[in-house]
This record gives structure tokens, C-alpha cells and sequence, in this order.
């Protein structure tokens, strides 16, 4: 016999947008909605790239037959095990699967089984295979891109935003429809499914050891001691940035790095006066800055 589960109703929308799950009690109740629904689920999430060290989610949005659309601030949820438990049997639609597996993966959500609508777009060979690109291309609907770069930590979140977040999952269902009827047509579903079937048990990898290397600008300095300045630099810079959850270039620029340890600077007065020192955060460490090139020149 079926154990029937009673669910409470999910909040009210307001003004058209659905209320945002913001604790267990209500995360758990929207599990079991997403476990009601049929079909595959489609999910997007947003982070706060750019401005955070961390990559974790801030928001994330989904959506299946027979429920609606579901809004989840993961930031005061503490359990998301009910949430996985109703997942784990869908398979999930995401665009660019990679951005989006490693935060979810953080809170215990991982895939079964996937679908990738930027990935079929590639298979397909689309010319563009953006979000919005493939929506206007595929479906003839036009997709506003103005808060992809938002500081999602933000909060309260504001509603526009929230608007914005939840059109991202919208159209992914018919979006996965379109996408699979064209792969049959190309003869090419076996090679998604092979692929897919990779990017569902993937998972990003870890810190690069040698990171410092990929400073933007670093093939500009010549000398072993300019390039031991910027390395200590970078890790200074990373202890700070992951000390504070901020991104590194807002802690110091990669521009400022290669400026330090390539331009002859005579005190911390150097420092502070850089062009490159852009606004008065990045000031503020340039003492810090100072005694990590001394110490790498004299070391």
C-alpha cells in the first residue's frame, strides 16, 4: 500500500513571483512538491562570482510538471538531505552543468542523471550557445541577461532579481524537448547520452597548486625575482581573499600585482600611490603588500 504524504501548500507568489524557501521546515515541504512532480527537473543556481571568494550558491531555482517554479535561499537551510531525496530519481536539466555541479555538490545535490542544454547545443553545432541565444534561436523568446553579474550574496534579495532568476528556468523543459528532437534528427542522441552520462558524475577539481601562474599579465615579468614577488603576492592575496570570502581581485587586482613586482619601488609609499591600487580596500593592505615584496627580496 502507498504511503500518501500530506504537503502543505508552498507559499504564495508575490507579484507573480514564487516566495523563496528560506528554512528546513519550508525546504523539506518543497522537497516533497519537487518529489510530486513529474518528469525531469530543471535547475539553475546563482553566486556572487566576481564578488565572493567562495563559489557557493546563493539561490537556487527549479522547476517541474505539476509544480511550478520554487525559489530556495540556501544560506539559512541546514539540511538538505529531503531535498536530495527528491532529486536523486530526476534527471536534471541545467545550461553549462559544470557552473552549476560544484556548488550544489557543496550542499550534498548530486545528479543521477543530467541534461545539458548548452552542451546539445554544442553537439548540434549551434553558432551560439549561450542561455539567452539558444532561447531566442530555438524558441524565439527573448531572455534579459542584466543581473547574471549581480552580487547574489546580497540580501535582502531584491525582487527584480528574483523575476530574473526564476525566468532562468522557465523554458528549460521545452527548451530539453526542442533540443532532443533535434539530436534524433542529426543522429547524434547517442553521443549526449555519452556525454551526459560523464557530466552527471563530475565534479570540479581542486585548487591549482601553481594558481599564481595564471595572474593576468604574468608573461610580462622577465626576471626569477619578479616572479617569486608576484607568487608570494598571490598567496598573500588568496589567504586574505578566502580569510574575508572575498574575490581575490577585489582584495588586490592581478594588474597591481604585476605592478609591484615588476616596477622599482623604493618604500610603502610606492605602494600606496599605484595607479593600479585602484580605490581605498586596496590602499588599505598596501603595508601588507610592502612587506611581502621586501621579505620575498630579501628572503
Amino acid at each position: 500500500m502507498t504511503e500518501v504524504v500530506e504537503t502543505a501548500p508552498l507559499l504564495e507568489p508575490k507579484d507573480g513571483i514564487p516566495a523563496v524557501v528560506i528554512d528546513d521546515a519550508g525546504l523539506a515541504n518543497a522537497a516533497l512538491h519537487i518529489a510530486s512532480g513529474t518528469g525531469p527537473l530543471a535547475l539553475d543556481t546563482e553566486r556572487a562570482s566576481g564578488f565572493r571568494y567562495s563559489s557557493r550558491a546563493y539561490l537556487i531555482q527549479m522547476r517541474r510538471e505539476g509544480v511550478g517554479t520554487i525559489l530556495i535561499d540556501p544560506i539559512g537551510i541546514s539540511d538538505f538531505t529531503p531535498l536530495q531525496r527528491a532529486m536523486v530519481e530526476c534527471e536534471w536539466i541545467l545550461h553549462a552543468a559544470t557552473q552549476d555541479l560544484g556548488c550544489l555538490t557543496e550542499l550534498g545535490l548530486e545528479p543521477t542523471a543530467l541534461f545539458d542544454t548548452e552542451h546539445a547545443g554544442r553537439l548540434l553545432g549551434k553558432p551560439k550557445v549561450g542561455l539567452s541565444s539558444l532561447l531566442e534561436s530555438e524558441l524565439g523568446v527573448s531572455l534579459a541577461k542584466e543581473h547574471s553579474a549581480a552580487d547574489w550574496s546580497t540580501r535582502p534579495l531584491p525582487m527584480e532579481w528574483l523575476n530574473y532568476a526564476a525566468l532562468d528556468v522557465e523554458l528549460l523543459l521545452e527548451l530539453r524537448e526542442t533540443l532532443i528532437e533535434q539530436l534524433a534528427r542529426a543522429e547524434r542522441t547517442h553521443w549526449a547520452e555519452q556525454d551526459f552520462d560523464y557530466l552527471a558524475q563530475w565534479r570540479p577539481p581542486g585548487p591549482r597548486p601553481d594558481g599564481w601562474r595564471r595572474i593576468s599579465g604574468i608573461h610580462t615579468l622577465k626576471k626569477p625575482q619578479q616572479l617569486a614577488i608576484a607568487r608570494d603576492l598571490w598567496l598573500a592575496r588568496d589567504e586574505i581573499a578566502q580569510s574575508k570570502d572575498k574575490a581575490p581581485g577585489r582584495v588586490l587586482p592581478d594588474a597591481a600585482i604585476i605592478d609591484i613586482a615588476s616596477k622599482d619601488l623604493k618604500t610603502e609609499r610606492d605602494v600606496y600611490r599605484l595607479d593600479t591600487l585602484r580605490n581605498r580596500n586596496h590602499k588599505a593592505l598596501s603595508q601588507r603588500w610592502w612587506h611581502v615584496r621586501q621579505a620575498t627580496i630579501e628572503g
